[in-house]
């Protein structure tokens, strides 16, 4: 399944300033059963933007009107536990395209490059300039360089560099997976057949 290309994201953030959010926070295990990778957004953090009646919790962040935008910014330590492909799924069905911490799980890290979501690593500090930046100003706006490898708070200038596996970069430049990347070079392997 191919993705959106990315090359650089200009947008608002949404807050999550929580430590330790693991997969099944992020989907919860019921919500698994289903094998296509559409409709996972809709469960999203399900347990936290939900009471058990199904109406809305008005304080969690992605039922709060004043944010918006493709970038989620989590707390340390996200994605841990189990290594459900589908928290990637989730992430990227709700519509967010970068998610950013100060530390990823490994797992969800590789599940999120595979799944055309580009987890970016920021140092603590700047994370917590990021929320304070949010906190100020929830319409802040937040630049992603995939290309350059830059994240930028825009109102203040400030940014920093992250980095990312060069295969991974590509596809994710190019809107592909792994499959994908293999048929595009199918020519090539065709050729390379040939010599042998």
């Amino acid at each position: 399944m191919a993705y959106d290309k990315f090359s650089k994201i200009t947008s608002p953030a949404i807050p999550l300033p929580v430590e330790n959010v693991d997969t099944d926070q992020i989907i919860p295990a019921r919500y698994l059963k289903a094998v296509e990778r559409k409709g996972f957004g809709d469960n999203l953090f399900r347990d936290w933007r939900y009471n058990r009646d199904g109406s809305p919790k008005t304080e969690f962040p992605l039922n709060n009107p004043m944010y918006s935008g493709k970038i989620l910014i989590g707390g340390k330590n996200f994605g841990s536990g189990s290594s459900r492909e589908h928290a990637a799924w989730a992430l990227y069905d709700y519509g967010f395209r970068v998610v950013v911490s100060s530390f990823f799980a490994d797992i969800f890290k590789n599940n999120a490059l595979n799944n055309g979501l580009l987890p970016v690593v920021v140092p603590g500090e700047f994370l917590q300039r990021i929320f304070k930046t949010i906190e100020k100003n929830p319409d802040a706006e937040f630049e992603v360089d995939l290309q350059k490898q830059k994240f930028t708070i825009l109102e203040s200038g400030e940014s920093v560099e992250f980095e990312i596996n060069p295969y991974k970069k590509h596809c994710l430049q190019n809107g592909l997976d792994d499959i994908d990347y293999l048929v595009a070079m199918k020519d090539k392997i065709a050729a390379f057949e040939k010599t042998k």
